[in-house]
């Protein structure tokens, strides 16, 4: 009896999403986020005062909130990677649903991760401009050391996702050793958010960081150990 192995589930994954729909997401991504930083006040006027008074605050607790969808969005897509290789998404959503999940899920989440750094260019307090948002320690002002930390997972985190739409050019074993590098990618994210991130210090947010840290280490564990099992010899 064969044995599907996770070497033999790479070449079985489905196609990507096409280039032309990807950049039209990016697109459709920055557009909203310049419409928010310039119609935010228009359309709600309550909150004129934070966007345009001396201490700004909403484009802070939008970038905020996104930062969280961002994080429990990585953590989803990191988790629909590890179980198609540890043959849990064989029984459950399948291996295409999981790849798909997987996929959609790491392209969201990158898309929070930029609506959360460029929403910050609206924030009159923090004053970041494009340069900072995008050049690793480039912002002095706000504890520049754990924010380049997450701006260098996110640069992590684009990696993996273009490795998608070149898995069959440059092969299965680099493609595989750019996906480990998500490990990385969601370590820097825990850490840029854990030191960087105003609400640490609260206790649903340690509940989060423990549980989705916690969950992806036992799914890497189960993986680690269903790989290294010997394959039962055909009949």
């Amino acid at each position: 009896m064969k044995t599907t192995t996770p070497q033999d589930i790479s070449d079985t994954l489905p196609d990507t999403i096409s280039a032309q729909d990807l950049l039209l997401l990016i697109l459709v991504l920055v557009a909203g986020v310049l419409l928010a930083i310039n119609l935010l006040p228009m359309w709600l006027p309550a909150l004129s005062l934070s966007v345009a008074g001396d201490q700004p605050k909403v484009f802070w607790f939008l970038s905020r909130g996104s930062a969280v969808a961002a994080y429990w969005v990585l953590w989803l897509a990191m988790c629909m990677g590890v179980i198609i290789t540890n043959k849990m998404a064989q029984i459950w959503p399948g291996i295409p649903p999981a790849y798909e999940l997987h996929q959609y899920t790491s392209l969201f989440g990158m898309g929070l991760s930029l609506f959360h750094a460029l929403i910050l260019t609206g924030d009159r307090y923090i004053n970041y401009t494009i340069l900072q948002v995008f050049l690793p320690f480039a912002s002095q002002d706000y504890r520049p050391v754990w924010v380049g930390i997450g701006q260098i997972a996110f640069y992590i985190w684009a990696l993996v996702n273009i490795s998608f739409y070149i898995r069959k050019r440059i092969g299965k074993k680099a493609w595989r050793m750019i996906h480990f590098t998500s490990y990385a990618c969601f370590l820097g994210v825990m850490v840029h958010g854990l030191y960087s991130g105003t609400d640490t210090p609260a206790a649903w947010i340690q509940y989060l960081y423990w549980f989705s840290g916690a969950s992806l280490l036992l799914l890497t564990i189960y993986r680690v150990i269903i790989t290294r099992q010997p394959r039962p010899v055909r009949a």
